[in-house]
């Protein structure tokens, strides 16, 4: 809801501009075009992430990985450091921090161990994962465009080894601070069916189709949409009752549709301009830092997605992409505001009963953070 608010005056914010001449007709219609994919993608894969978890698709996946853990508690971790990074690669950050982030708390639970190493895990893969594929954020969706390929081979070629050192630097932090906890054994408990055997085959077989359509080369839109309705019209069969407006992430959509035609306002009024004296110019490796360290520091100032926004004019080749989107999407470990997915994170352990203070996620954030933003951006470096 307090997104959602947010968006609604955010929207306000850009009729005004739009009404005031400060953005023009013209330049409004250009961001539509280019962000209804975007935001397509996000409604359709956030239906499809909501009701394969509904089916049971995501809790079935981890406790056939408690099983192949053989009841040994590192094992176990390792197990679900793939899952997320797997699940935020093909289906999004959002998708592992609000539907993954119960599975593994009561994952853990289940298996008695505490839950805070595993949550912490889902949420700081939800972001720092989230580098290798356009599918896998919002900002690598608006960077594909700005990078003027649509092949995600190529996304991907750009992004592998970066991507990677942003995956096994925050996971070496949390085996250093958790090693005890995680040092342990287990018995692995037995998996619970699920509700409705048809709906789960269904969903399963939806995803398991839609993960290589995602990077086949087609928009991604069109088969997540497919697979949504595909989804929506098994659910109306089987289980009516699930079957909702609140499915669709409106205040995303709000929030994200507002931001886009205010960060293009600001724009217009010489935003670019003002930044350009702390991103610096050319590939050379000072200038890629200074990108990725701008990225990381807007991101915690205010959000990573307009963050992505406002830098973007200035990433003028795509090794400045690719510096941006590590500051983007590996930095927003630290402020609660950072990126949306830390939000929803927190909400859904609150609701699981799992106490973290923010001043702890701040510190701990502190630390990975910058170290995996540096790191992954000389890893951009040195592979360039």
């Amino acid at each position: 809801m307090r997104l959602a608010i947010v968006g609604a005056g955010l929207l306000l914010v850009g009729a005004i501009a739009i009404a005031s001449g400060v953005l023009p007709v013209a330049d409004a219609v250009a961001v539509g075009a280019r962000v209804w994919p975007v935001l397509l993608f996000a409604v359709a894969v956030t239906v499809v992430a909501e009701l394969a978890d509904r089916a049971g698709v995501f809790a079935a996946v981890a406790e056939r990985l408690a099983r192949l853990g053989r009841g040994h508690g590192w094992l176990l971790w390792v197990l679900v450091v793939l899952l997320a990074t797997g699940s935020t690669t093909f289906l999004s950050l959002d998708t592992t921090a609000v539907l993954l982030t119960p599975v593994v708390v009561l994952l853990a639970r289940h298996h008695g161990y505490p839950p805070l190493p595993f949550a912490l895990t889902t949420v700081w893969l939800a972001n720092t994962a989230s580098l290798l594929l356009p599918v896998s954020n919002l900002t690598n969706l608006l960077a594909q465009h700005a990078l003027g390929f649509a092949d995600p081979a190529r996304f991907a070629a750009l992004m592998a080894v970066p991507a990677l050192v942003a995956v096994a630097a925050p996971c070496l932090a949390i085996a250093v601070v958790f090693r005890r906890q995680l040092g342990t054994r287990y018995t692995p408990a037995a998996a619970d069916d699920p509700h409705d055997r048809v709906l789960f085959w269904v969903a399963a077989s939806v995803v398991a189709v839609l993960i290589p359509l995602l990077v086949s080369g087609l928009p991604v839109w069109i088969p997540a949409t497919v697979a949504a309705m595909v989804l929506l019209a098994a659910f109306a069969v089987r289980d009516r009752a699930f079957v909702r407006p609140r499915l669709v992430p409106w205040g995303l959509l709000l929030f994200a549709s507002g931001l886009f035609l205010v960060v293009e306002a600001a724009h217009a009024l010489g935003l670019a301009s003002a930044l350009a004296a702390l991103t610096g110019t050319g590939d050379d490796a000072t200038a890629l830092l200074r990108m990725s360290a701008s990225g990381f520091v807007g991101a915690n100032a205010i959000n990573n997605l307009p963050a992505y926004l406002a830098l973007e004019p200035l990433a003028d080749s795509p090794l400045r992409i690719a510096a941006l989107l590590i500051g983007v999407n590996a930095g927003p470990l630290v402020t609660p505001w950072a990126s949306l997915a830390v939000l929803l994170w927190h909400d859904r352990l609150r609701a699981l009963g799992v106490e973290l203070s923010w001043g702890r996620y701040i510190v701990l954030g502190s630390v990975a953070a910058p170290a995996t933003v540096l790191l992954a951006t000389l890893a951009l470096v040195a592979t360039a």
